[in-house]
């Protein structure tokens, strides 16, 4: 599977970004993908994941602040975050398992939450 993130950036707390997530293969009816992040030295951690039917879910400590969306013409993830934090600053990665092209990561975009 072959995916391209975009969107990362510098922000200041409070801010938004959104980040893309563009599948170059097909997503089918049938699929999961999701969003992870990571710091150095920690464990890459769930964010948000949008799977068959555009059911959604979400860590606790993205909840009512980041929204998972899928444009299913553009083969692409979306993940809104709004009200973010210091502590949101990270390498954010996309994951999928779609059902034809199997599973895998993109190479990661930096968030960094700073004043």
């Amino acid at each position: 599977v072959r995916l391209v993130e975009s969107g990362g950036g510098l922000v200041q707390p409070g801010g938004s970004l959104r980040l893309s997530c563009e599948s170059h293969d097909t997503i089918s009816n049938i699929y999961t993908m999701a969003w992870y992040r990571q710091n150095p030295g920690k464990e890459r951690e769930f964010v948000a994941s949008i799977f068959t039917g555009d059911k959604t879910g979400y860590a606790d400590f993205v909840k009512d602040r980041f929204t998972i969306s899928r444009d299913r013409a553009k083969n692409t993830v979306y993940l809104q975050m709004n009200s973010l934090k210091p502590e949101d600053s990270a390498v954010y990665y996309c994951w999928a398992s779609l059902e034809v092209a199997g599973t895998g990561w993109g190479q990661g975009i930096q968030v960094t939450v700073s004043s």
